[in-house]
């Protein structure tokens, strides 16, 4: 199938979160951890720094209390570690952490397509086929934000149609960790890896249609290959950056 994904856009757009992710409604509290988690995931706060609580606050409208217990969740999903007595810092990964989660994840990911292309019903591929262009559509825009959020919920949908609840528990457990540095993959300067990432998105989705289960846990291995890959490099990038340049704050952007 050839591929209609162009190398490159126009500048990757800055949109605020929660502006055109598809989430459904959701509760106040569930709002707090939606912003919360985007906002750590998108590198708002360097790793390894500590979560500044009081300007969280601040900026969500809201007490501690609400804020603790979002990132209580956080921490349950590995973005963050709290401290005894001391508050929350972002979780720092090495590279032989990534190598492992990658390579956990794609594991995961390969069984979940072989799985799925043996139990996923017609409503769900045509579910899948439309988040992918909708997905597509926030490529276009250089919409990262948008582009992430869609393209999580395509994995997630997978995963489902798995009907493998120990794999989903498990899978729900590793993505929670590698999130934050799932989405930095797509700024890797070495390649092109958002246009590669939205190329093999499409083949995902013909191997989904057609339930091609070994091609598509192929297809879907390597695409974890890829972007952890392209993780390590833009973790190398990043701390390459913060060596040479003097420390300083970070956005203000939820």
């Amino acid at each position: 199938m050839k591929s209609t994904i162009p190398e490159a856009g126009a500048p990757i757009a800055q949109t605020a979160p929660g502006n055109g992710t598809d989430r459904p409604e959701v509760s106040l509290h569930g709002e707090i951890l939606l912003r919360l988690r985007d906002y750590v995931v998108e590198g708002n706060i360097p790793e390894g720094a500590r979560v500044p609580e009081r300007q969280l606050c601040e900026m969500l409208g809201i007490s501690r209390t609400p804020l603790r217990e979002a990132l209580k969740v956080l921490a349950a999903e590995g973005l963050i570690e709290l401290l005894p007595n001391r508050g929350a810092r972002i979780r720092q990964l090495s590279q032989r952490d990534l190598e492992e989660l990658f390579d956990v994840m794609a594991g995961l990911e390969s069984l979940a397509g072989r799985l799925a292309c043996e139990a996923i019903t017609d409503e769900e591929i045509a579910e899948i086929e439309r988040l992918h262009y909708k997905m597509y559509g926030h490529y276009l825009h250089r919409d990262m934000h948008g582009y992430f959020q869609i393209n999580q919920r395509i994995h997630e949908s997978i995963v489902t149609a798995a009907r493998n609840e120990t794999l989903r528990t498990a899978y729900a457990n590793f993505a929670g960790r590698i999130r934050r540095v799932r989405y930095s993959a797509n700024f890797a300067r070495k390649r092109q890896r958002w246009a590669e990432a939205m190329r093999e998105h499409e083949a995902i989705l013909d191997a989904l249609r057609r339930r091609a289960g070994s091609e598509l846990s192929d297809i879907l291995f390597e695409h974890l290959r890829n972007k952890r890959t392209a993780a390590i490099e833009h973790l190398a990038e990043a701390r390459e950056a913060t060596a040479t340049t003097a420390a300083g704050g970070w956005p203000c952007r939820l």
